[in-house]
């Protein structure tokens, strides 16, 4: 197998562009990770990468062989799931990425019942707000809310979830309980963002009896990690926007409220991406299925902790 562990260093140096990522994400030391890219260059008799101390960038050569490479490893990944599939018996590690209040609230406490029943797979999940690229950071199966841009992927929806606009009873005494979009913008509230490199986002859509309507809100705080902003929320900072799985038990306990009922958010869509070729991936596929349901009723669940207005 050690040319193909070649190849696969080879594949992940390219496309993170980077000898130390591509082994911390192959999990193997930069010397190991060196020595394979030399081993494939020697076997090749050309050399695949140009390397200075600060940059490393792909030859011709290079360039030339990434796109055979992968179809080698595709080729390989599919064999081996073909031979899954008639053992029954799933094996290696699925890569899966969610944002952070998906991933600890709803993904991660599933991750330990799907590993007891499938002893010889491994999970390895990444949590992150920003929104991920399957392709480039060798992803099998990402989690997200909201509507994806690329269209090459396959999307799995799971639920519509509610959101809701919270804040602190300490700071509607101060500030007073807005009762609609309109009375966020003219009251000059603190609206607490989510916000991250590239994010597109700079308004709330909100329902209105006229139908949806974005509303451009002002706020001093920002941060990319959706519990920061709750943090916020409960200490009296400001008002959040947040799925209602995240703060359903802050709610039914009056840490926080519900405000700006008459025009609530939008709900937003959760679903799962994948690529046309992990479908086949039994892992892949047996993972979805497991927790899709679980999830889904987690979210119903929260929502009718909560008891939001109607």
């Amino acid at each position: 197998m050690s040319y193909l562990d070649n190849i696969r260093t080879f594949v992940r140096v390219y496309e993170l562009g980077s000898m130390s990522a591509a082994g911390r994400d192959l999990r193997v030391s930069p010397a190991v990770t060196s020595s394979r890219i030399s081993q494939l260059e020697e076997h090749l008799s050309v050399r695949l990468f140009q390397r200075t101390t600060r940059s490393l960038t792909p030859t011709e050569q290079g360039r030339a062989f990434y796109g055979g490479a992968c179809e080698i490893l595709e080729s390989v990944d599919n064999a081996e799931a073909q031979v899954v599939n008639i053992t029954e018996n799933p094996k290696g590690a699925l890569y899966v990425a969610a944002p952070l209040g998906v991933g600890r609230r709803l993904l991660a406490p599933q991750v330990p019942d799907f590993l007891a029943s499938y002893p010889e797979v491994s999970i390895r999940l990444r949590l992150t707000d920003r929104k991920v690229d399957l392709t480039t950071e060798g992803l099998d199966l990402a989690f997200f809310l909201g509507t994806p841009e690329d269209s090459n992927l396959r999307i799995r929806k799971i639920a519509d979830v509610e959101r809701v606009l919270c804040a602190s009873p300490a700071y509607i005494a101060k500030h007073g309980h807005p009762a609609s979009g309109d009375d966020l913008i003219n009251g000059n509230h603190e609206c607490l963002n989510l916000r991250f490199p590239g994010a597109t986002e700079f308004h709330w859509r909100l329902v209105t009896p006229d139908g949806p309507k974005r509303f451009r809100i002002a706020g001093r705080y920002e941060s990319d990690d959706g519990d920061v902003l709750t943090d916020w929320a409960l200490a009296g900072n400001g008002i959040a926007m947040k799925p209602v799985f995240e703060v359903a038990e802050h709610i039914k306990a009056g840490r926080l409220v519900a405000v700006a009922t008459q025009t609530p958010p939008e709900p937003i869509q959760m679903a799962c991406l994948f690529t046309h070729r992990r479908r086949q991936d039994p892992k892949t596929r047996l993972f979805m299925e497991f927790v899709i349901e679980k999830i889904s009723a987690a979210v119903r669940d929260s929502e009718k902790t909560a008891q939001l207005p109607r």
